[in-house]
């Protein structure tokens, strides 16, 4: 794995998601309890920034046609998205969060 940095720990407080291009990918980083998640930051429906979007229970809607996404898994779960958004791995090491792009 490659793991780059992409933000500090108090960047990203507990219940908010925040984007970030991470070399040319945009990403958003959420935090769930002090847990962190990362997805690609574009809903697979209609282009939308998912870090524009609502963040509840661990899904984040999309603020364009208000579909769902567990963040944890990235799977669609309430339409009109249907199609899973891609998930990185996310690791804390001391104050930083760190993402694997690959």
């Amino acid at each position: 794995m490659a793991w780059k940095p992409m933000a500090r720990v108090d960047e990203v407080e507990p219940g908010e998601v925040k984007g970030y291009r991470i070399d040319t990918i945009p990403v958003a980083l959420y935090n769930l309890d002090g847990e962190f998640f990362a997805t690609h930051d574009t809903c697979t429906h209609a282009q939308a920034c998912l870090s524009d979007g609502y963040l509840e229970d661990g899904k984040i809607e999309c603020p364009l046609h208000q579909g769902l996404f567990d963040v944890r898994t990235g799977k669609a779960v309430s339409g009109p998205v249907d199609v899973d958004v891609k998930t990185f791995p996310v690791r804390v090491e001391g104050d930083e969060v760190l993402i694997d792009l690959a």
